[in-house]
């Protein structure tokens, strides 16, 4: 299952490439929080039922992924709370119920759907509370999103 859910990464990174995104993560230092936004129909249909994904081009996942910097290694996955919202242009904010998925390999994912239109933009503020720790690390970001 670890592979389909790295081939979901490397998808969402594809999505940002073509979106012309070019940050999918952000350092805090001691931490990195990776991100991406995608249209639920690009995931392979065993991943999303594997993660219990609704697949349709009318519904994004948002997935967050934090690792502890380790030298020497791409980093240890740490538990952490993850909040977020997403808000269009229009000025409507949605809450993104997220839901921590666990790789039987030790990996934490927080996922979370909501539903799209095309040519919709949202401005997505997540915030990661690192277990034991009180104040959240912040990662904002746009994207736009097609369903035609």
């Amino acid at each position: 299952m670890k592979q389909f859910l790295t081939a979901l990464i490397l998808l969402g990174a594809l999505s940002f490439s073509i979106a012309g995104e070019a940050q999918q993560s952000q350092d805090f230092g001691e931490y990195v929080v990776h991100y991406n936004a995608l249209n639920t129909n690009l995931i392979p249909p065993q991943v999303a039922q594997g993660y219990g994904i609704q697949r349709s081009s009318s519904r994004a996942l948002l997935n967050v992924t934090v690792l502890k910097k380790v030298m020497g290694s791409p980093g240890t996955p740490v538990a952490a709370t993850v909040t977020a919202t997403a808000t269009n242009l229009t000025g409507q904010t949605r809450e993104i119920e997220i839901r921590r998925a666990n790789d039987p390999e030790g990996a934490n994912y927080y996922l979370g759907e909501f539903p799209v239109h095309n040519l919709e933009t949202y401005r997505f503020d997540i915030k990661v509370t690192i277990e034991g720790q009180s104040d959240p690390l912040v990662v904002k970001f746009e994207q736009q999103f097609y369903t035609e």
